[in-house]
């Protein structure tokens, strides 16, 4: 487990679901942090985050309103902070195909703030949450992400000889996060009526707690570049429906603009680059600033097969329609029943 005595850390989109799940842990886990900053541009979820977390209950967390597409805002609150976490993003796919340019200046301008930003303060290390709709994209939120990702891991090279650290994590849908199908489809339920876009679409499946874990591996155990990609199960959308109203009506309403009926992770292209670590694998930058020798010996990665890919589609681990509503139950409603 990391150690943060004495440090301090910021979530960029702290008041978001993985903000939250973030700022849970941390603060259960890691009585020894020093600060934990919450920045995000949403006063009314700050407001509401300030209640569940009050200071004179958790002395070491501050609360900031900012966005990241203000890079002097950035520069004032990174500012004595040693790690920082990266989650603001503008994220729904067809609320990016209208709003083009408000993407990119979210997405884009806002991952250069952050870059920008870490590099003008005495930052260590940062990690950027990345998206399965980075790899090969085919929407702006994907593309948009993809450029960030590049942006962060870009910097290691960039860095001179200041000693901080860029890595990336990259990972499909977050079960019962905000605006995600399962909590939209628990919501439909009511009416008797789940549309599916695609009866044959798949998605990869992670909880909030394994988004957690993976973002805390990285920040503890990344050398500077790494794009780590977890290994998790899929699910058919239709498994999803029949989980949560095996009685309501299922109509086909077609794919929206910019979504894929399956998601990939890595592509044959990566897979040059492409170790396993066990429980993750990591996406290794072209031009690392260490030792690659060094890197294998120390966390045992083995290359992967040459034309190696990961797909929702092709995954070798599926969810059920009963470990859907396990998980259901679980990591989203704790009252749900069928």
């Amino acid at each position: 487990m990391m150690d943060f005595t004495g440090k301090s850390l910021l979530i960029t989109g702290g008041t978001g679901s993985l903000g939250k799940a973030l700022t849970n842990h941390i603060l259960s886990n890691h009585s020894e942090i020093r600060r934990l900053i919450i920045l995000s541009r949403d006063e009314q979820k700050q407001f509401q985050m300030a209640q569940e977390y009050p200071m004179n209950e958790y002395p070491q967390i501050r609360f900031f309103i900012g966005d990241v597409r203000d890079k002097e805002r950035l520069i004032r609150a990174f500012k004595g902070v040693d790690y920082v976490i990266h989650a603001a993003a503008m994220k729904h796919v067809h609320l990016a195909e209208y709003n083009p340019e408000e993407c990119i200046k979210t997405n884009i301008g806002g991952a250069q703030n952050v870059v920008d930003a870490c590099l003008s303060t005495n930052v260590e290390r940062v990690v950027a949450l990345s998206t399965d709709k980075a790899c090969a994209p085919i929407n702006l939120y994907g593309a948009t992400k993809l450029t960030s990702d590049k942006l962060f891991i870009a910097a290691n090279n960039i860095k001179g000889h200041n000693p901080i650290r860029f890595s990336v994590v990259r990972y499909g849908n977050v079960m019962g996060s905000n605006g995600s199908v399962i909590p939209f489809f628990i919501n439909k339920k009511k009416e008797g009526i789940l549309p599916i876009t695609s009866k044959d679409m798949t998605r990869f499946n992670i909880s909030l707690q394994g988004g957690v874990d993976m973002v805390m591996h990285a920040l503890k155990n990344a050398w500077g570049g790494e794009l780590f990609v977890p290994k998790i199960p899929s699910y058919k959308i239709m498994d999803v429906a029949e989980a949560i109203g095996p009685e309501c009506k299922k109509p086909v309403v077609g794919v929206r603009p910019g979504e894929k009926i399956h998601e990939e992770m890595i592509t044959p292209s990566d897979s040059i680059y492409t170790y396993d670590l066990g429980k993750y694998y990591t996406i290794l930058p072209a031009t690392p600033n260490w030792n690659l020798n060094d890197f294998i010996d120390t966390f045992n990665a083995k290359h992967v097969s040459s034309g190696f890919s990961y797909s929702s589609g092709e995954n070798t681990e599926w969810e059920t329609v009963e470990t859907l509503r396990q998980l259901i139950k679980e990591h989203v409603d704790p009252n749900f029943k069928v």
